[in-house]
């Protein structure tokens, strides 16, 4: 299952997950809102943020949060710490071709907070 990119435009509502200072640098933590578990992740290394779906698609066990960053060449990815299945943190794509693709959410900080972009349910 691929899913489908949405654009920052299509963003519903901003969601605040909190200070910067509740997620590890280099490393990861989950929200919950509204029935889905969300990991956001503080990639310090490359001063970027990124958010997906905290679900592994493998054994369908919400442990992506926990999972270990990296690249693959140019590309962000997170690890499942369970299956080592990896996952592009920018796409959802499934690096490893095997499994379904994440779903990926926007991010921003603003005053040392981290808010992530939801959409409207379809």
């Amino acid at each position: 299952m691929i899913f489908e990119t949405n654009t920052i435009e299509e963003v519903k509502v901003w969601v605040n997950a909190g200070p910067t200072s509740d997620f590890p640098e280099d490393g990861g933590s989950s929200i919950f809102y509204e029935g889905e578990q969300i990991a956001i992740f503080n990639f310090s290394h490359l001063n970027k943020w990124f958010a997906t779906q905290n679900l592994c698609p493998h054994k369908k066990q919400m442990i992506l949060s926990r999972g270990m960053l990296g690249t693959e060449g140019d590309t962000p990815k997170v690890a499942c710490p369970y299956h080592k299945k990896t996952f592009s943190l920018e796409t959802g794509e499934n690096l490893n071709g095997c499994e379904d693709s994440i779903k990926t959410f926007p991010i921003k900080i603003e005053n040392d907070t981290v808010f992530v972009g939801l959409y409207e349910k379809k």
